[in-house]
């Protein structure tokens, strides 16, 4: 099992983070915006592929040509390290989609 960040480090682990933000202390949030609602879905399947093949799922909201990610370990109650890698490997899925 995954431990969580400690409280001390948990802020500039975000920070670290390209525009996430803390959000009631346990999860880390981006909202990715799309030329359109076929690249907003097109970003969500390499996303979920990539969280399916770590068993490490995000939420995931789309709304026309925003997605709203939201991660956070259930099993740890809190953030991990692995929650701070998902978030960079979301940001390089969008970086070549977009």
């Amino acid at each position: 099992m995954e431990e969580r960040i400690p409280e001390d480090k948990k802020q500039e682990r975000v920070e670290s983070l390209d525009h996430w933000k803390l959000e009631d202390d346990k999860f880390i949030v981006k909202r990715y915006r799309f030329k359109d609602f076929l690249k907003g879905v097109e970003f969500v399947n390499a996303v979920a592929e990539y969280s399916e093949d770590i068993q490490h799922h995000p939420f995931i909201s789309i709304d026309y040509k925003m997605v709203t990610m939201k991660l956070t370990s259930w099993n740890a109650k809190g953030l991990t390290e692995l929650d701070i890698e998902c978030a960079h490997k979301y940001d390089e899925f969008y970086k070549r989609m977009s």
